[in-house]
């Protein structure tokens, strides 16, 4: 369908097992997502791409653990261990994934100062990446998301695409989730309160 594309969110080697932040099995997802793509007409990934020191990074904030939340300029923010560094081994996709059909690669969390969970927006849900005008100018109005993790990157992309105006659905068989304090449930709820179609 010329209208539809598949948005692939950060299947990274850190966010893999073995990685910096991985998510538990979320290697599982490779075949599944490989599948969608070969299946799908327009491909988009994104990629999280952090310099050294990035301020998300427990690492950067004395005295903070991974996990921990602190308050930002833009409001609240989870701290994490470092990851997804840019040009390292883990920031780069995993070796399984199927991914160059992509006729666009997003990177996003790449200014030091604010987070990016969103494909669509950084951390203030103000600073746009542009992936809504790139989708809207190819006649693209409907997305299908797919990737790691749900209740972070997956879900913020899909709530800010429906705010866009996307017709937007999550494959949740073909993500896998962080899971701190009950965040996949309430990531999930959110989702299908918004109108996101979860598949």
């Amino acid at each position: 369908m010329a209208g539809e594309a598949l948005v692939v969110i950060d299947l990274q080697n850190d966010f893999c097992p073995g990685g910096a932040l991985a998510v538990t099995g979320g290697d599982e997802i490779v075949p599944l997502v490989n599948d969608m793509i070969r299946n799908t007409e327009h491909v988009v990934l994104t990629q999280d791409w952090h310099p050294a020191g990035h301020s998300s990074f427990a690492s950067s904030h004395q005295g903070t653990k991974p996990f921990e939340a602190i308050t930002m300029p833009y409001g609240e923010q989870t701290l994490w261990p470092d990851h997804c560094i840019q040009g390292s081994l883990g920031a780069d996709f995993h070796s399984g994934l199927a991914w160059t059909k992509a006729e666009l690669v997003v990177r996003k969390g790449f200014r030091t100062a604010i987070d990016s969970y969103s494909a669509f927006f950084e951390n203030d849900h103000k600073t746009p990446t542009g992936l809504a005008g790139y989708l809207k100018e190819r006649g693209i109005g409907s997305i299908i998301l797919a990737g790691l993790a749900t209740d972070f990157c997956v879900a913020y992309s899909a709530l800010d695409a429906v705010k866009q105006g996307f017709e937007t659905s999550v494959r949740l068989d073909a993500c896998r989730g962080i899971n701190l304090n009950g965040s996949v449930d309430a990531m999930v709820k959110r989702m299908r309160e918004a109108g996101v179609k979860l598949v």
